[in-house]
């Protein structure tokens, strides 16, 4: 009889300790699977956030240079109070670096303000006061402007539309179709005070030359983000008074001399590990004592922080099961060979050789094997989304934690109450938010469980290695006496 048959005779006249068997194994290995399909998940979703966190590099004037000009003028000339000059970003030298591989998009930002004529702006109340202009305002039309134009290639590509903190409600945003168009898109309360839809053309007065009036077609209408009233300062215009337009009109609100350039450039980096050979092929392109290049990957770190804290203890998990479950499977072969000493002895003494003995036993235990793969590949999804769900939850902890220790360590007083896109808490909070929306997608794949009927022969070889010790020192005869 050979043993292939002897193994399946024995495993199914020894029903309760091969369900026992069964039970231990399928255990074990659902928490190698567990481990394995949140490893997985974790290079899943970084591999996911360099499409969808991104990272961007900006293009801007030089302040420090510009500072630094500035004092040297006050140091030369004390008759007159120096004033920092910014050189405009040329639009030219902005095309360069968005012919860089690795830039996917480009985002131009210019902007400037203007009075309302034909509408009434937006009006709120602090206990320092009232600001805006309209009516119950605390002025009216001002030569510093009552409305904020934020010219843009594309809505969807600014940071708060980008993160869902604006978001259009009707019509469309802003496209690069809009180029060189009267086209704008306007908040919802400032929509609604004045019955303004989508359709309707606005009028509003140029702070700058001749002070002409220009006419305005509404395209769109959005919600601003919660946190921008919040984060407006109490000199600031409310956030409602803002309204996008395409770039090259706000240029033409600003004046003549602006035509061709931009307060800021903005390239979205497709690859956020390649974000830093674009900053330096960027540096070889432009003036360095006109221009700066600054990078924000912050979002994408935070994410691949968090994401290699669960990857690296999904594999620790992974490594101390397979220990563990092999010692366990070990200890119970060793008892299960003890009991049999008696059959080892018969075999042997009827010539069989001992390797196929210990095939004998090996072959049992792949069988329990394979029944316990089927049942670990059923249930090993639960376990990993619940383990998953407690180590991004973890992990967001930690980093939200270590967050606002070095925010508190290397901020400054006050560095919060910047208006508008809001300081470095806000940005903290936005990165720790996205680590927390990042979810693990925990699937089970061919490959995994090719992985794990991998692991459970490993564990099994080595199992029968080490009880089958006992078995190559034993002598027909003894066995049989004893």
């Amino acid at each position: 009889m050979n043993f292939f048959k002897r193994a399946w005779l024995n495993v199914w006249a020894k029903k309760g300790r091969s369900v026992l068997l069964i039970l231990v194994s399928s255990a074990i290995l659902m928490f190698v699977l567990a481990g394995l399909l949140i490893r997985s998940a974790a290079v899943k979703a970084t591999d996911q956030a360099k499409a969808d966190v991104g990272a961007t590099v900006t293009l801007s004037a030089n302040r420090q240079a510009a500072f630094k000009k500035m004092q040297n003028s006050s140091t030369t000339s004390k008759s007159s109070r120096p004033k920092m000059t910014l050189t405009p970003v040329k639009l030219s030298d902005a095309t360069k670096i968005s012919q860089l591989s690795n830039v996917k998009s480009t985002n131009v930002t210019s902007s400037t303000t203007v009075n309302a004529k034909s509408y009434d702006v937006v009006s709120t109340s602090s206990g320092m006061g009232s600001s805006g202009g309209g009516p119950g305002g605390m002025k009216g039309k001002t030569s510093s402007g009552d409305t904020q134009i934020d010219g843009v290639t594309a809505t969807s590509l600014t940071t708060d539309f980008s993160n869902s903190q604006s978001k259009i409600t009707k019509g469309r945003g802003i496209t690069a179709a809009d180029k060189n168009t009267n086209h704008v898109v306007i908040e919802k309360n400032l929509a609604s005070q004045n019955d303004l839809s989508v359709g309707d053309t606005v009028t509003v007065k140029k702070t700058t030359g001749k002070k002409a009036t220009v006419k305005l077609k509404v395209v769109g209408i959005y919600r601003a983000s919660s946190t921008s009233s919040s984060n407006a300062g109490p000199m600031s215009t409310d956030p409602s008074n803002t309204m996008y337009t395409s770039y090259t009109l706000a240029n033409s609100l600003k004046g003549s001399k602006y035509a061709g350039t931009a307060d800021s450039v903005t390239f979205t980096v497709s690859n956020p590990a390649k974000v830093s050979s674009v900053k330096a092929a960027g540096k070889k392109l432009i003036n360095t004592s006109s221009y700066s290049l600054s990078t924000d990957d912050a979002s994408y770190q935070t994410v691949k922080a968090s994401m290699a804290t669960i990857e690296g203890f999904a594999n620790k998990i992974v490594w101390l099961v397979a220990i563990a479950g092999t010692i366990i499977l070990a200890l119970i072969v060793i008892l299960m060979i003890r009991e049999r000493r008696f059959e080892i002895g018969v075999l042997l003494s009827l010539g069989e050789a001992r390797w196929k003995i210990v095939a004998q036993f090996f072959t049992e235990m792949l069988m329990v094997i394979v029944v316990a793969v089927a049942i670990a590949g059923a249930g090993g999804k639960f376990v990993g989304d619940q383990l998953g769900a407690q180590l991004v939850e973890q992990s967001t902890t930690n980093q939200t934690v270590s967050s606002s220790v070095s925010g508190q360590a290397g901020g400054q007083p006050g560095g919060g109450m910047k208006g508008g896109n809001g300081g470095p808490g806000m940005q903290q909070t936005t990165n720790t938010k996205k680590a927390a929306d990042t979810n693990l997608d925990i699937q089970v794949s061919a490959v995994n469980l090719a992985e794990l009927g991998g692991f459970g022969l490993a564990i099994t070889f080595l199992s029968i290695m080490i009880a089958s010790g006992g078995i190559l020192r034993l002598e027909p005869k003894k066995v049989l006496i004893s």
